[in-house]
């Protein structure tokens, strides 16, 4: 009973001492400029992603996911103020999917990897995703580097989502928030 009670003062604790900033929320109206489209077209690919904002105020990713002509990947990107996201802990996202994983990523300036975190959406369900910052590894084109420094918050310049991982076919992620703990 004692430690279920430190535990609960513990968790209190760190409740109250967390601060969050909202990256994106189409309900308030943040977050929906500066996004941009990267699909595997840059290389001769033909996957297709757009992006619209649904009447439920939810950001949609949404659009068809091709292994054709060497392809295989659809992201979007959102540029974000440098030093904005210093000292970031996590990053929490309410969505609903259609049961494929995406990634979270992370880009800093001057560095040729990404940052990227796996999470798997639920066929048409609303669920909270939590991603601690430790878990975005270095990757680049689809290769993950082990030697790569680390992330450093201080230069995180974009967030992006992304589909990959030969999971062809339509695919369309809603995202009701996006938001950065410290």
């Amino acid at each position: 009973m004692k430690n279920l009670i430190l535990n609960i003062i513990l968790l209190i604790s760190i409740a109250m001492n967390s601060q969050s900033i909202d990256l994106l929320n189409p309900e308030k109206n943040i977050g929906l400029d500066n996004w941009n489209i990267v699909n595997d077209d840059v290389m001769g690919g033909i996957s297709t992603s757009y992006l619209s904002v649904s009447d439920g105020k939810s950001l949609i990713f949404n659009g068809n996911l091709s292994l054709e002509n060497n392809g295989g990947f659809a992201s979007s990107r959102l540029r974000l103020s440098k030093k904005s996201l210093i000292g970031v802990k996590s990053f929490s996202m309410k969505i609903k999917g259609d049961g494929n994983s995406y990634k979270l990523r992370l880009s800093q300036d001057n560095r040729r990897a990404s940052y990227s975190a796996n999470f798997k959406s639920i066929n048409d369900e609303w669920i909270e995703v939590n991603i601690p910052i430790e878990d975005f590894i270095p990757t680049w084109r689809g290769y993950t580097y082990s030697d790569y420094p680390s992330i450093d918050s201080e230069r995180i310049n974009s967030l992006g989502l992304q589909i990959s991982d030969k999971q062809e076919g339509e695919f369309k992620l809603e995202i009701r928030h996006i938001k950065a703990i410290f």
